[in-house]
């Protein structure tokens, strides 16, 4: 089929990285590599902090890019409409209004619902997003919480296909002893002591929280026992740098070509994840063979099976990621033993091919809606 896809989050062509912009670009990759034509519709970005003259402003221009679509598309439309990530923050001003003039199957992949939304800042957008999910043939959500949101809010189940969090983990197969050797050239590490690691944007909010966590964390553990590599950077980064001060080295930002290598020669992942989503980077360290200790909130705990690939502490408790540091660097083979199962969970039930048996499911549901 040929596919309009559109991510009012945030673009898979946006020049930030972030989790957002990595799931639509791997969206986008499953749907041709399950054999489907994909056209990116448009960049218009619906985010919004809570601005309701700004969000008027953002509908009308939303409204006005949707009519110029149909009428470019009015001798050769596209087959599927795909729109990555609604919600209050980001309603989908484009899909529902293109999909009803040219009768095109509507397809949502993460949907979320916060029903403490439906008054004040966002009321709006939540407003918009409950019409889009009504409009909507099949639903994607990429957790058991949003899961459950959609059903709680009245959406047939049988329109509801979830679809776990996914990477194409090919990069992720790769010698660990050549990565150890060298990350500990490029960094100055000591390649004989255990290495965590954690990968993240370095901004306010809940990323700053997390680092935070991790700096109290990482005061609690001999600097003998573990050495620290933090890969990240944005507007706090001098910030983080003070947190940790010499207990951490720092990568800076890393290219995507280059991120499966150097997870590669770390021995764990960690990190604090307070209100995480759920965390692409979780999952990428986990495709490289690298046992996860994270926070035990939203969707973590379904990328992360507690004591079987990593460890899930309490959300905000530094006290908590100390003792789960402890425990697995007092007992390397179990350490080995969930890295290897980490890297086994997500090649079976987290790669492209298991993300497009979830799609070709999804759409063919929506295009017989049709």
């Amino acid at each position: 089929m040929k596919i309009a896809f559109y991510a009012p989050m945030k673009a898979p062509s946006h020049r930030v990285p972030s989790g957002d912009r990595t799931v639509a670009q791997l969206l986008m990759t499953a749907l041709r590599h399950a054999g489907h034509e994909v056209t990116l519709a448009s960049t218009l970005r619906s985010w919004d902090r809570g601005d309701a003259a700004r969000q008027k402003r953002l509908a009308d221009k939303g409204s006005a890019e949707a009519r110029r679509l149909c009428e470019t598309w009015r001798n050769d439309r596209p087959d599927l409409w795909f729109t990555y990530h609604l919600y209050h923050k980001a309603p989908d001003h484009l899909g529902p209004h293109v999909a009803t003039a040219l009768n095109l199957p509507y397809v949502v992949a993460e949907p979320s619902i916060s029903r403490k939304q439906r008054h004040g800042a966002w009321a709006d957008g939540f407003a918009r997003s409950l019409a889009a999910l009504a409009r909507a043939d099949a639903l994607l959500p990429m957790t058991g919480d949003d899961r459950s949101g959609l059903l709680d809010a009245g959406v047939p189940a049988e329109r509801v296909f979830p679809i776990p969090p996914f990477i194409d983990t090919g990069p992720y197969r790769r010698s660990r002893a050549a990565a150890r050797r060298n990350l500990a050239d490029r960094y100055g590490l000591d390649p004989e002591r255990p290495v965590a690691v954690t990968v993240a944007m370095m901004r306010e909010g809940d990323k700053m929280a997390s680092y935070q966590v991790l700096a109290e964390a990482m005061a609690g553990i001999d600097n003998d026992a573990l050495q620290l590599l933090i890969v990240g950077d944005g507007p706090c980064c001098n910030e983080v740098e003070a947190l940790f001060g010499e207990r951490a080295c720092f990568a800076g930002r890393v290219s995507p070509r280059s991120l499966p290598g150097l997870l590669a020669g770390c021995d764990l992942f960690v990190w604090p994840a307070v209100n995480e989503a759920y965390g692409m980077a979780i999952l990428a360290a986990q495709a490289a063979g690298l046992p996860v200790i994270a926070g035990d909130t939203r969707g973590v705990p379904d990328v992360v099976e507690n004591r079987r690939t990593g460890l899930l502490t309490p959300v905000g408790d530094a006290g908590a990621i100390i003792r789960a540091l402890t425990d697995l660097l007092a007992d390397p083979q179990r350490l080995a033993a969930m890295g290897a199962a980490a890297a086994d969970r997500v090649s079976r039930k987290h790669s492209l091919d298991a993300a497009c048996a979830v799609l070709d499911q999804a759409l063919d549901t929506a295009r017989r809606a049709r």
